[in-house]
């Protein structure tokens, strides 16, 4: 994890950022209901899937948004604020022992309510070790803007 200020011109569209990868695992599943509560037999009874057309036990999808969008936190902007997530999907099931990754994408600038400060979305795909997409979002940014130096805010 490391710090690198940037500012909102320095964002370019289509830029991209591929983390490292994460293998999930089942002491994941066992934390992640214990955390949220969900216990569902989906994710936590292996005999029972086994009996369902997925034949497995199939992971949270708060999870696996979770654990994606912590890999992208190997890289810290101090001048950005997150707003929020939007579009959220989870487009295939993650089993244990699947390994993902995040591929971050700069989809859209725009102006924000304060001056000062511009809105970045960072289209997020968390990707499995088959390439295949699990789960798409967009993160909101708030980011500073780089001032004139006779400015203040």
């Amino acid at each position: 994890m490391y710090f690198k200020s940037t500012f909102f011109e320095e964002y370019q569209i289509d830029d991209k950022r591929v983390t490292l990868g994460r293998t999930i695992t089942e002491t994941d599943f066992v934390v992640h209901a214990g955390h949220t509560g969900d216990f569902f037999p989906h994710h936590m009874d292996e005999e029972w899937c086994k009996t369902q057309p997925f034949g497995q036990r199939i992971a949270h999808g708060t999870m696996v948004f979770s654990i994606g969008i912590g890999l992208t936190a190997s890289e810290i902007n101090p001048e950005a604020f997150s707003k929020g997530y939007d579009r959220m999907r989870f487009v295939k099931p993650v089993h244990i022992g699947d390994t993902i990754h995040s591929e971050i994408t700069i989809s859209e600038k725009g102006e924000a309510k304060r001056p000062e400060m511009g809105t970045v979305t960072e289209h997020v795909e968390i990707i499995n070790q088959r390439g295949e997409v699990v789960l798409v979002c967009d993160h909101l940014l708030l980011v500073k803007k780089k001032l004139p130096l006779n400015q203040k805010i």
